[in-house]
């Protein structure tokens, strides 16, 4: 920041000020803020009190602006001479994508039942306008590119073969009922619970258990069927 104090009323005496406090500012003539680059300035902007300034004075004003902006740039090239290649992990990040129109309604849910339950799941924010523009406001990328993932699940035909972090939401004496994603569950027979026989449900899996299950078919009646063991056996290949 630039400020100017001037004594006369041609401005005999004036000093240009750097880097000034906010009684120089309130006590001061001008207030001028430059930015910019090694290369030149990015932007500018003046408060004035008086009816004018020279062109010695601006002349002064940006050549001192010029001289304090490169030494702040040679103080940060000593901690980073680049921009960093990718915007850290656990920076707050906001994501912006496409869906049709007509599956609006599939994301918001009754209510607004899926989308609020996608949002608490992995604490974000997230806006959809009419034109099926979604914009995910996450505090970290994790949260962000997650919430990104299910909201591209909902509007999505579920595909045979994805792996899926669920929740178990009803046991039954036939397998368990798991929600993949907000408002949208499958069975888990209890075949599929296992390689090993297995004599109860609850022997393997209890009720509001997060467990990852693959999504092994969607059959003619658009019910998902539902694989743990194969999920645990999947993850557990990628790993090794």
């Amino acid at each position: 920041g630039r400020g100017l104090i001037t004594e006369g009323d041609k401005y005999e005496r004036y000093a240009v000020l750097s880097d000034i406090l906010g009684e120089e500012d309130h006590l001061g003539d001008m207030d001028f803020k430059v930015a910019g680059t090694e290369d030149g300035i990015t932007g500018f902007q003046m408060d004035i009190k008086i009816a004018g300034v020279t062109a010695e004075i601006m002349r002064k004003a940006l050549a001192q602006a010029k001289r304090g902006r490169l030494h702040i740039l040679g103080v940060m090239k000593q901690t980073i001479s680049s921009p960093a290649p990718k915007v850290s992990e656990f920076a707050p990040k906001i994501d912006t994508m496409k869906i049709d129109v007509d599956k609006i309604g599939a994301l918001i849910g009754p209510g607004g039942k899926t989308v609020k339950g996608i949002s608490a799941l992995y604490g974000v924010k997230i806006d959809t306008d009419d034109d099926g523009t979604v914009t995910i406001f996450g505090r970290t990328a994790k949260a962000t590119d997650s919430a990104r993932a299910a909201v591209k699940a909902i509007v999505e035909d579920p595909e045979p073969g994805t792996v899926y972090n669920g929740t178990v939401k009803r046991i039954m004496d036939f397998g368990c009922f798991v929600e993949i994603l907000p408002g949208k569950e499958g069975l888990c027979h209890i075949s599929k619970l296992s390689r090993s026989r297995v004599d109860r449900v609850t022997d393997v899996v209890k009720e509001g258990q997060q467990i990852p299950v693959k999504l092994l078919e969607v059959d003619k009646m658009g019910r998902l069927n539902l694989s743990y063991i194969d999920a645990l056996e999947q993850t557990n290949n990628l790993r090794t």
